[in-house]
Formats: structure tokens, sequence, C-alpha cells
């Protein structure tokens, strides 16, 4: 089985945060899971970034690549999860999810940078709704890991509590990890390696990673 994973850094969709591309996709080799960067459009409305993922998932299965792992930080969360959640078409779905500290909901406990940019100048709560990951849970969604710390103050934990709680009423496999600090951003930030090691033990029993590397 020719497994990829989709790395999409955040940078509240106006940038791409350097430490949440490669250094991300060169640990996740590490543990035998092909890994490439998706530089998704920034400062630009939806649906461009939506558009971009779902176009390059669909590349990979054309290609031959049987599961497709999207991996999501911050505002690239948002985007790995709208795309899993939201698939444009058979081709575009994918197979598992892992987000770190995601902008979630665009209606309460609102990242403002994100919510400008994909709004553009269709600010309604329509649209908001749209473009909440935890409305448009359903049990067909794909496995997720998602860790978030509470102690993060540019996008709150309650975006990750308000996904998990959407995942499980749906009854999607899904783990949630809640930290009491980390802060916003951490990446691989070797000072603060607990997510990883836990998203390593979910890679494995999940069949995404072939051999430990972190921990041991």
């Amino acid at each position: 089985m020719t497994d990829h994973a989709l790395v999409l850094p955040g940078g509240g969709y106006r940038r791409h945060a350097a430490h949440e591309a490669e250094p991300v996709a060169q640990w996740l080799r590490g543990l035998g899971l092909p890994a490439s960067v998706l530089r998704y459009p920034v400062g630009q409305s939806h649906p461009a970034a939506h558009d971009a993922v779902s176009a390059r998932v669909a590349e990979l299965r054309s290609g031959g690549v049987e599961r497709v792992l999207l991996v999501g930080f911050s505002a690239g969360g948002h985007a790995a999860g709208l795309a899993a959640l939201a698939p444009a078409g058979p081709a575009a779905r994918v197979d598992g999810v892992v987000l770190g500290y995601p902008v979630v909901t665009l209606q309460n406990h609102v990242h403002r940078d994100s919510a400008e940019v994909l709004l553009g100048e269709e600010d309604t709560p329509a649209r908001r709704a749209a473009l909440s990951l935890n409305a448009l849970v359903t049990p067909a969604a794909p496995p997720f890991f998602v860790f978030h710390s509470f102690d993060d103050h540019k996008v709150p934990a309650e975006h990750s509590l308000l996904l998990s709680s959407a995942l499980r009423a749906a009854g999607v496999p899904h783990e949630l990890h809640l930290y009491p600090v980390g802060g916003h951003g951490v990446g691989l930030d070797e000072s603060w390696l607990g997510w990883a090691r836990a998203c390593e033990a979910w890679l494995v029993r999940e069949r995404w990673a072939v051999r430990r590397e972190i921990g041991g």
C-alpha cells in the first residue's frame, strides 16, 4: 500500500510558518511515511486554499497513492480539516488527519487573521458556519489526531474541544490531547515534544508509521 502525508503549515492564511513545514515532513519521513509540504495559497479568500489542497490530493491519487494523510497546524489545520470534512469529490478524499492547535470555528473564539482572509468581502453567518469544521463533521469523516494547549492565546483550546465534541457525536474515531502549557505554534520544538510522541504512537496504531524514532 502506498501512503503519503501532506503537511500544511500555519500562518493565519497570510504566510507559511517555516518551522511547521519541512521539519515536520522530515520527521514523518523518519517514521517511514513519505511526506511533502503543500504551500497552499495565502492572502486569498475561500475557496483558494481548499481548491489547492483538493487538487493536490487528487494528483497524488492519480499518481498511485492509495492513502493520504493531512497534517496541518493552526490555519493549516483549518485547511486540512476542511479538505477532510468537505472533500471536493471522491478523488479528493483523505484517510486520516493530524491537527495541531487548529483553527476550527469562525463562529466562536474566532482567529481574526484566518477569518478575515477566508471570508474576504463575504462575511455572513451562513459563510462562517460553512467554514467551521465542527459544523461539517459527519460519520463518514476519517480518523483524527488533534492536540492543543490550554495556554494558547491565539487560537484557544475551545477550537479543538468543539471539533472533538462533533467527532464524538458522529462516532468518528479520534484522539484529542490537551496540554497545560505549549502556547501556539510550537511545531517540533525539542523542548516540548509530548505531542509528537503521542502522535507517533497514533500513527503506528493507524498503520501510517512503520518504525519508532521519537521516544525510542
